[in-house]
């Protein structure tokens, strides 16, 4: 069994020793969870906080399943990487990491879309450019 928490990463936050850090996530543990319970813990394994080119990427793989999604329905998809670098900053936390991303992609590209859509801004068949246009995603047949 495998469990994630995000207890004990506001400590952390700015905690650059490994040992430092190791302490404090424990001392969080302890503080929300009973001994019996953290006995039975075979191991905790603290991970290192994503850095801007991991975030990229996790956006990357993120927008490629919208983008083959998409492509299934006759509509092409090309994301800019502005707006790429907007929706990893949109969606990254420093609390709970790229957990919000997936909602972040939903309300700054995908709502947006799914609406021009169905006004009729786009049809099937259409090749679309998301860009970035004054800190909002925005779309434009190519």
């Amino acid at each position: 069994l495998i469990m994630t928490s995000n207890i004990g990463s506001a400590a952390i936050q700015d905690v650059s020793n490994a040992e430092q850090r190791d302490a404090l996530v424990r001392d969080s543990l302890k503080q929300f969870f009973r001994p019996e319970f953290l006995n039975r813990i075979d191991e905790i394994v603290i991970f290192d906080r994503l850095d801007a080119a991991q975030l990229d990427q996790i956006v990357k793989i993120q927008l490629q399943r919208v983008i083959d999604r998409l492509a299934k329905q006759n509509i092409h998809l090309t994301v800019t990487d502005d707006t790429t670098r907007h929706l990893a900053d949109a969606g990254f936390d420093p609390v709970f990491g790229a957990r919000p991303l997936k909602r972040a992609i939903q309300k700054h590209l995908l709502d947006p879309l799914s609406l021009a859509v169905l006004e009729g801004g786009f049809k099937d068949g259409d090749h679309i450019t998301a860009t970035l246009k004054s800190g909002k995603v925005v779309f434009e047949k190519r």
